[in-house]
């Protein structure tokens, strides 16, 4: 299990926010074609690859084993496998480390493996009452039986519509919505609302800089609708997200109580994250460039009622392995699901009483140096394309490494159910 495992390349799309109406792109468009333009730069063909792996939270109906229809569609051929991952928050960061897994075991040479969603096509569902209304109605065979089943209909309840996104942002064991768990850690560790528009307003402010200095250029793949228009830039972020302006937003998990609101919380977005990961042996083989390495992972799981806190409880056993601080680490990137997520996540590991009864450690890691934390921002600006968010950190990670001169970083990321994970990352 100690084979290098580099990472030659990477791309994504654009990160499209969703506004209120489905997106211009299927999950399976935005995966295809950031995938085409990245292996079109490539030194190898994309029917060379051993598999592609594709992490999904969301795919529509029609897009079942997205994995499979992506490779395909990206001209991979029929005998290159295609699968599909599914870890919440985390299946991009999954669908790397499962390439990292068959790399090592020597099972494959040569892996494409990242995530995708297209949040804003998530679908409305039928009620249970109309579901059943539906069957009632087809077992009628009389027309008798059929108009007493149409007369039984009451509209106004069994056709309002369930919304499937928010069924998919409630965890089914706790009862709870994802914003309702930040609430969760705000209230523990003491946040307060002015932190958490502070900490947005820097994620919208790095983002924007990062944009004007060009930073996301080198990773980023337009994108072209049916109509030929093209996208170009992630579109979340906003020049008016001051700490004044998110002041003004009304909580939205909890309305009397809560201080999360839409601005200091991750946005609903469509987007595609692609990694190509390769052994040491197809690295000489087609003579290719090498990014980074992947050296170590590790997943952890945490009540779900503060699944917020997954980066800590994944990270802290990973760097405890390796033999490193917080201090060590030239990067980090943690997925901004909520401001009060991430701020939770650094108090948590500063504070000694958590480390040592949550963590088993013998002390407080320590404060993490929040110049190096999210340089150029983060999902509350850029968004959240939930199976996209895990490959979109671990390939930025290594791109500031590569800016910066860095030699080693760490990508994490909070994930819906109680789980986090975690990548140890070092620079070529």
């Amino acid at each position: 299990m100690t084979e290098p495992v580099f990472v030659v390349d990477g791309a994504r799309t654009p990160f499209l926010k969703a506004r209120s109406r489905p997106g211009p792109f299927a999950a399976s468009d935005l995966a295809t074609q950031a995938g085409r333009a990245l292996l079109l730069r490539q030194r190898f063909e994309p029917q060379d690859l051993d598999e592609v792996i594709l992490g999904c939270a969301a795919p529509s109906p029609d897009e079942v084993n997205i994995g499979r229809v992506v490779a395909l569609r990206m001209g991979c051929g029929q005998k290159v496998p295609g699968w599909t991952v599914m870890r919440n928050c985390a299946s991009g960061m999954q669908a790397l480390d499962s390439a990292v897994t068959n790399i090592r075991a020597g099972r494959s040479d040569l892996v494409l493996a990242g995530g995708v969603d297209a949040l804003s096509r998530a679908p409305l569902l039928y009620s249970e009452k109309m579901v059943l209304w539906f069957a009632r109605l087809s077992a009628a065979k009389t027309f008798g039986q059929k108009a007493a089943a149409f007369l039984a209909l009451n509209p106004a309840v069994a056709l309002k519509p369930v919304i499937g996104i928010m069924k998919g942002l409630t965890d089914p064991v706790v009862g709870l919505l994802m914003g309702q768990t930040a609430e969760n850690l705000a209230y523990r560790f003491g946040i307060n609302r002015a932190e958490m528009d502070l900490y947005a307003a820097r994620s919208h402010q790095r983002v924007l800089a990062a944009q004007k200095a060009g930073h996301f250029k080198s990773e980023i793949a337009p994108l072209f609708d049916r109509d030929g228009n093209l996208y170009e830039a992630d579109d979340g972020v906003r020049e008016d997200s001051t700490p004044e302006n998110l002041g003004r937003l009304k909580p939205f998990f909890d309305r009397k109580y809560g201080n999360v609101t839409a601005g200091n919380s991750s946005q609903i977005t469509d987007g595609a994250a692609w990694l190509v990961l390769a052994s040491e042996t197809a690295v000489a083989r087609y003579g290719l460039p090498v990014l980074g390495r992947i050296v170590d992972s590790e997943w952890a799981g945490l009540d779900p009622a503060e699944m917020g806190l997954g980066p800590v409880h994944a990270a802290t056993p990973l760097l405890r392995r390796h033999g490193l601080a917080l201090g060590d680490l030239d990067a980090v990137e943690i997925n901004e699901a909520f401001a009060a997520q991430v701020i939770a996540c650094l108090r948590a590991w500063a504070d000694e009483r958590y480390c040592r009864e949550e963590l088993h450690a013998a002390q407080a890691l320590g404060r993490l140096d929040e110049a190096r934390l999210n340089v150029d921002g983060g999902a509350i600006a850029l968004g959240h394309p939930v199976g996209a968010s895990g490959a979109r950190i671990v390939l930025h990670a290594l791109k500031v490494l590569q800016r910066t001169g860095g030699r080693r970083a760490l990508a994490a990321i909070c994930i819906g159910g109680g789980l986090g994970g975690a990548m140890l990352l070092e620079a070529a």
